[in-house]
């Protein structure tokens, strides 16, 4: 079904989770997402590169119903182990999109945090959620932010080879702003902003960006003030 298949050579097999410890980033992104799930009413979710399940686990605890996806191997099974009532799958945006599908039903919101830039084929991910999600269903994203002021910054303060995290198999391979990461998913399905914040750090040198997109190119069914 999917229509580009990366070599296996370049699929990254260990992310390096050991532990249920939530990632750094989790500090800044997670109350976030778990905010936007309770303003939309969310009542079923799937994370999508759910890594050891630490999100998986502060969603829960909000009443939502919660599975996740982790196609890294201990990623999976640390969180399958920590988090035993919550369904985990060993899968990712390359299997074949009925297995989730046919096992739990379509979804109200397709949740993905830090994922997109570390994938050959971005694309990918917003016609994985596309399918799996209910008509009208959302999809939250999160990745690194770049804007002019940031990327002056790093300039200036020459940080960009620590940036593109060049030497570390499986880093960051796409470098997204708010305007590229809207045409991605305009293109692949999600044609209605909701909503976008940037996160962690002061204003436009965020660490990270927050999109909320509807899969339905109707009018959204709750708006709020983008930055």
């Amino acid at each position: 079904m999917n229509r580009f298949r990366p070599d296996d050579n370049n699929l990254v097999k260990d992310y390096g989770w050991s532990s249920a410890s939530a990632p750094g980033s989790c500090n800044y992104i997670a109350p976030q997402i778990v905010s936007l799930i309770q303003k939309l009413n969310i009542k079923r979710a799937l994370d999508l590169g759910a890594g050891n399940g630490a999100l998986c686990s502060m969603i829960a605890k909000t009443g939502c119903e919660i599975v996740g996806v982790e196609h890294d191997r201990k990623g999976f099974e640390v969180a399958r182990s920590c988090y035993p009532d919550i369904h985990f799958y060993n899968f990712g945006v390359l299997n074949d999109l009925q297995l989730i599908v046919s096992r739990e039903g379509l979804f109200d919101v397709v949740v993905s945090t830090e994922v997109i830039e570390h994938l050959f084929s971005p694309h990918l991910l917003p016609l994985y959620a596309k399918h799996v999600l209910r008509d009208k269903g959302y999809l939250i994203i999160s990745t690194p932010y770049h804007g002019y002021i940031k990327n002056l910054a790093l300039s200036i303060c020459n940080k960009w080879d620590i940036h593109h995290t060049s030497l570390w198999h499986g880093g960051h391979i796409k470098f997204w702003s708010k305007k590229t990461l809207q045409q991605l998913l305009k293109e692949n399905g999600f044609e209605t902003t909701v909503h976008f914040c940037g996160v962690g750090r002061v204003p436009f040198l965020w660490k990270s960006m927050i999109l909320v997109a509807q899969k339905t190119s109707g009018p959204a069914a709750i708006q709020w003030h983008s930055q």
